[in-house]
Parts: C-alpha cells; sequence; structure tokens
C-alpha cells in the first residue's frame, strides 16, 4: 500500500471512475419512494392493492442506484431504467410524494450522462493543474479540428 496516497484521494479516484452522484441519487429516491407503501403496508394490504407495486417499483430502483456503484459499464442501463420506475412510482407509491420521482429522474439521468475518461497525470516536476489539463484538452481538439 502506497503511503503517501491518503484516503481521500483513494476516494475520489474511486468516486471519479463511476457514476456516484447518479447513483447515490438514486438510491435515496428509493428509500423515498419505498417510504410510503412501507407506511401503508400495515393497514392496506388487501388484494388488489397498488401498495405491492410501490414495494417492487421502490425496490428496483434501489437496486439500479446499487448496481450503478458495482457496475459503472452499464450506467446507461441503469439510467433508463430508473427515470422509467420513478416515473411510474407516482402510480404505486404516490413517487413518494413526487420528490421520489423527481430524485429519481434527476439520478437516472446523471447516471445516463456519466463518462468515464481517462486523464493521464503529468509526473513532471510543473505537472499541470486540473483546469489545466481541462483547458489543454479543449485546445488540442480545436487544434486537431483545424
Amino acid at each position: 500500500m502506497n503511503p503517501s496516497v491518503s484516503k481521500r484521494k483513494k476516494f475520489k479516484n474511486w468516486r471519479m471512475s463511476r457514476p456516484f452522484w447518479g447513483a447515490t441519487l438514486s438510491l435515496l429516491a428509493g428509500i423515498i419512494i419505498l417510504y410510503i407503501p412501507i407506511q401503508l403496508l400495515n393497514i392496506a394490504f388487501a388484494p388488489g392493492n397498488m401498495v405491492v407495486i410501490g414495494l417492487i417499483f421502490g425496490g428496483l430502483i434501489i437496486l439500479m442506484g446499487a448496481l450503478g456503484y458495482f457496475y459503472p459499464k452499464f450506467n446507461v442501463v441503469f439510467g433508463i431504467v430508473t427515470i422509467f420506475l420513478s416515473v411510474l412510482s407516482v402510480m404505486g407509491a404516490l413517487g413518494g410524494f413526487l420528490i421520489g420521482t423527481i430524485l429519481g429522474i434527476v439520478g437516472g439521468s446523471l447516471s445516463i450522462a456519466w463518462k468515464y475518461e481517462m486523464i493521464h497525470p503529468n509526473n513532471e516536476i510543473g505537472a499541470l493543474s486540473n483546469a489545466e489539463v481541462a483547458a489543454s484538452s479543449v485546445l488540442s481538439e480545436e487544434t486537431t479540428q483545424k
């Protein structure tokens, strides 16, 4: 283990290698969507009730959020399924009073939009900062287009 790399840097590297915010918001949306059916389960558990659908949708949204952490290559699939289930959760769980639906749509959108880009660190003495690396990549794209 390299002692020069801090825990904060390791977490940042792990976070940047996956759709972290999309998966986190999806987990939060699933928890909020599950809250209503769990509260209604004791008093409204009857055949033909929509509470079970709310439990299934909330559970699947939590599953999509958790899988987003472990399988970042499938971020588009997880994002689409999260958005789809979040919109449908209005039917079975009131969408967590629509807060869960909005968080699910935003989390799914962030998962879809996430793209992994490998940035090679510069090991020279005058290493570039992140802003300089971003600016140099824009400049290099402009020069290749000419």
